[in-house]
Order: structure tokens, then C-alpha cells, then sequence
């Protein structure tokens, strides 16, 4: 069945909409996985808010928690349950002392008739467009043995269902209790998990729909839950010029052949201190005279040092922030996954127009988010600058290579292939004195000059010198004039 036949019905967590393409299929049943603690319930309270701004009727069959305890819970995350609908199954102080009595009787011959009968007689008063079961699991213990509970449950999906309503469930499972059985039961299951590195969901099953696959991003947050989903780069594009990114230095636009072409990923590669970050701030610099808007992501510094230290090489980073033409975000470490921040990037892409993102740099990016495995965050950039290209944005990429002098290398991030340009900074150590290098490795779209050329940051900015013509073995790390000059080269 096409997903055009279907009626889908929000979930209530946009982002979980955005995996679903569009939301849950109505008058169909889903299972909520995951262990205690990953947000089910929390889940489920959305749904049913969602339902109510739709003025739909919405049910709540709690099974495990009170009516109040969930009220008080949901209120701590600003969750809004007035207008929801309870069925209160949960155990109360009562119970202990009732299941004494269970002589003859075992407590699912006592006890499922009367809770059946209070389901029924509670669903055909309210009649229910959306109702949410926590835990389903509760009422194995009301049956005999697991054929009569899948009977059951199967049963009762079809009752909800047949009276019009779209059923969210959770379960609890565990190696003695397991669930398996209900995910064949259902038209759909989500899978939450909660590991060190981050919460993730996961849409395993998902009966007459297509659905983002893959482990995607969510955090518990006031309001309820936000889900980033991964990006899928192919599924995004643009139409743009291919023109030239001027960097407003003749000299540097000279060796890029006029600038870098909207649309392709840069490096700027060096070793520390070498200016990797103010070349880049040039670019957006002269892009904010054009009236573009750039976004910075910071790992390595913070925002102030980077604040004071620009207007100090006259690059007005704050006038620019105050004007709306460059955005600045210092990342904390472990403040989010990779798959959230590309979420991150992709809000602003979308929202405000931009023309350049710099991640500085690939080392703090891998250090900061919250995975572990280097081949996994590298993925992960590669997918998000794919999608960058695809909606023309110029993307820059700073990598700090270890040595400060020495052999020559590109990146050490992994990830020139990716590039379309890239362009190395060396510091360079010429009869005891330090200097600094700029050249260009590599350029797809054109041409570009294959000489390295002397700079130095100054008060007044980027200052970049003629071709060293005359200096020799930069790369191979022992670097010398080819022949006595009759001048220096500051002359």
C-alpha cells in the first residue's frame, strides 16, 4: 500500500514525524520498546497531547503507575495531562491484601473478567480517537499462560481498532518476561535506548509506510522529547550558482584561481597557531560584505578568546554577530552526538539562509560529541557536509595536524577525500626565525597556483606576500632558498 492511501495522524515529537514520514497510520497499533528509563511513557504523554490540540478524545490505560503519579510526572516536564482521559489499572495498597485470598482461585481467573469488562465499558463511553496502554506487559500476569495473552492482546487490538482508534503501547521486557511476541502483533515497533553515549530511537518495524531508517537522536527535555533524526543527504538539493568565494586577499584568491566555488567543502589544514581559524573567518568576513550569512561551529576555543582575537587582525567578528552575518556557537564537550549536531546545522541551514559553515575543527568535533568511534563521527561528517553540498553551502573544515615542522601532511582527520579544496599552512623556520606558508594542495572545480606564498597575521588582517619562487623543500619539512637573494622578501 502507498503511503498516499494512508491517513497518518501527528505523534506529537516532530522530529519522530519526520522518521515516520509524516506520523503514525490511523486506526493501527505500535509498540513502544526499551528499558526503564528511555522516555516510553513520556513518549506516549505526547501522543495523546497531540491528539488533544487536535480536539480528538484521548485515552490513558495506565496499568503500573497511578493516575496521580503520572499527572505529577508529567507536570515536572511541562507536560499538560488536563484534558486526557485515565483508565486507572494500577495496583493499589488494596492488592496486597486481596491476593491473600487467592486459595482456589489463581489471580487471572479473579481478576480478568472485571478488568476487561472496565476497558470495555470505559472505551465505549468516552470513544476514544487515541489511546495509549502503559505497560501492555501488566496484563500477561492476567492470563493463564502466553497463548491465552497473545489471544488477548490480539483481541483487544482489534476492539480498539474497530472503534476507530490508533493504539500506543509499551512493554516491559526482561530475560524471564520477554516481549518478542508482541512485535508480531503490531503494525509497528519503535525501540528507545539509553546507552552512554546518548539516547537513540529506532523505528525496527512499520507495517504500509517507509520510514528513515537507522539509530536516531533524542533527548528528554522540558516540553517532552526532541528527536533528531540522521540525516539523509540525497534526500536534500538546491539549485545554485557555482560561482567564486572571494576571501577579500588578492593574493590568497590568486592562488585559489579566484576564491573557492559555493557549494564545495575547504580544509584548511596546519599545524597550531599557524591561522588555520583566521583564514577562515576571512572568507566569511567578505561574505558578510556581500550581505551572506555565515555560522561558525567552535570546538577548540572559546568564544570570547575568539571574540577579542579577530578584532585585534581587524576582523569585526562581533560587529558581524551584531548585524545578524555570522553566527558563533562554542560546542561543549559532550554536550551532544553527531547525529543531533548535524541536526543542529541543519536547522540553521534551513532557517536563516546561510551561505558558509566552518567546523573548527575536526579534532574537537571527534573529542566532543558524544561517540566512540573515530570511523563512526567521520561517517557522520562525511554525511553532513554531502548535504551541506547539496543545498550549495560553502562548507570549511579546519584540521590541526600534529607536527608543528617536519614532513609534510595533508589532514589527519581521514577525510581529504572529501575535499574539493584544500589549503596547508606551514610554519617555517628560515635562519633562526619563524615564518608562516600558505599553499594549495588540491582544487576540483579549476586550476590554482602551485606556489606557496608568505603571511603573516597582522593588526591590519591577513597580510600575504608573491610566490616564494626561490624556496625549496617546504614539504619534505627542510625548507631553503635555492639561491642567495639580493633582498629580503619583507623588502
Amino acid at each position: 500500500m502507498s503511503d498516499s492511501k494512508l491517513t497518518k495522524i501527528p505523534t506529537g515529537t516532530p522530529g519522530l514525524d519526520e522518521i515516520l514520514r509524516g506520523g503514525f497510520i490511523a486506526e493501527r497499533s505500535y509498540l513502544l520498546r526499551g528499558d526503564p528509563g528511555t522516555g516510553k511513557t513520556i513518549l506516549g504523554m505526547k501522543y495523546l497531547t497531540e491528539g488533544v490540540d487536535s480536539d480528538e478524545t484521548v485515552l490513558f490505560v495506565n496499568l503500573e503507575e497511578s493516575e496521580d503519579d503520572i499527572r505529577d510526572n508529567a507536570s515536572t516536564l511541562d507536560i499538560d495531562l488536563s484534558d486526557v482521559h485515565f483508565l486507572d489499572l494500577s495496583p493499589d495498597s488494596d492488592v496486597f491484601v486481596d491476593e491473600q485470598s487467592y486459595d482456589i482461585f489463581t489471580p487471572s481467573e479473579v481478576e480478568q473478567e472485571p478488568l476487561t469488562q472496565a476497558i470495555t465499558d470505559r472505551v465505549e463511553s468516552i470513544d476514544p480517537d487515541r489511546v495509549f496502554i502503559d505497560p501492555l506487559t501488566r496484563l500477561r500476569h492476567l492470563t493463564s499462560n502466553d497463548y491465552q495473552f497473545r489471544k488477548q492482546v490480539i483481541a483487544f487490538m482489534h476492539y480498539l481498532k474497530e472503534q476507530g482508534a490508533t493504539v500506543l503501547f509499551t512493554s516491559q521486557h526482561s530475560d524471564e518476561s520477554s516481549d518478542d511476541d508482541l512485535q508480531y502483533m503490531t503494525d509497528g515497533t519503535i525501540e528507545l535506548e539509553h546507552t552512554a553515549h546518548g539516547r537513540t530511537i529506532n523505528v525496527s518495524k512499520f507495517r504500509g509506510s517507509s520510514v528513515n531508517e537507522g539509530d536516531h537522536a533524542m533527548r528528554i527535555q522540558d516540553g517532552g522529547i526532541a528527536v533528531y533524526p540522521e540525516l539523509t543527504p540525497g534526500e536534500y538539493s538546491k539549485e545554485f550558482e557555482l560561482d567564486a568565494i572571494s576571501s577579500g586577499v588578492p593574493e590568497v584568491d590568486q592562488l585559489l584561481n579566484g576564491g573557492f566555488e559555493r557549494g564545495t567543502i575547504t580544509i584548511l589544514s596546519g599545524p597550531t597557531g599557524v591561522g588555520k581559524t583566521t583564514v577562515g573567518t576571512q572568507f566569511m568576513k567578505e561574505a558578510a560584505g556581500r550581505g551572506e550569512r555565515s555560522v561558525m561551529y567552535m570546538f577548540e576555543e572559546t568564544l570570547e578568546t575568539f571574540r577579542e582575537r579577530s578584532q585585534n587582525i581587524n576582523i569585526p567578528v562581533k560587529q558581524m554577530e551584531k548585524q545578524g552575518s555570522l553566527t558563533v556557537e562554542e560546542m561543549k564537550p559532550l554536550d551532544c552526538s553527531a547525529t543531533e549536531f548535524a541536526h543542529r546545522v541543519r536547522m540553521d541551514v534551513e532557517e536563516n539562509d546561510t551561505s558558509i559553515v566552518m567546523i573548527d575543527g575536526i579534532d574537537g568535533y571527534k573529542l566532543s560529541l558524544r561517540d566512540n568511534d573515530d570511523r563512526v563521527l567521520v561517517r557522520k561528517l562525511h554525511t553532513l557536509c554531502r548535504y551541506l553540498k547539496n543545498m550549495g553551502i560553502s562548507v570549511i573544515l579546519v584540521d590541526e595536524i600534529d607536527t608543528v615542522t617536519g614532513e609534510f601532511q595533508a589532514t589527519e582527520a581521514g577525510i581529504s577525500y572529501l575535499a574539493d579544496n584544500i589549503v596547508f599552512l606551514r610554519h617555517l623556520e628560515l635562519a633562526g626565525e619563524m615564518r608562516k606558508a600558505i599553499g594549495v594542495l588540491k582544487k576540483r572545480t579549476s586550476d590554482f597556483e602551485r606556489m606557496l606564498r608568505e603571511f603573516q597575521i597582522t593588526e591590519h588582517g591577513l597580510k600575504v606576500g608573491e610566490p616564494l619562487n626561490e624556496l625549496s623543500g617546504v614539504l619534505s619539512g627542510s625548507p631553503d632558498w635555492a639561491r642567495e637573494r639580493s633582498e629580503t622578501y619583507n623588502e
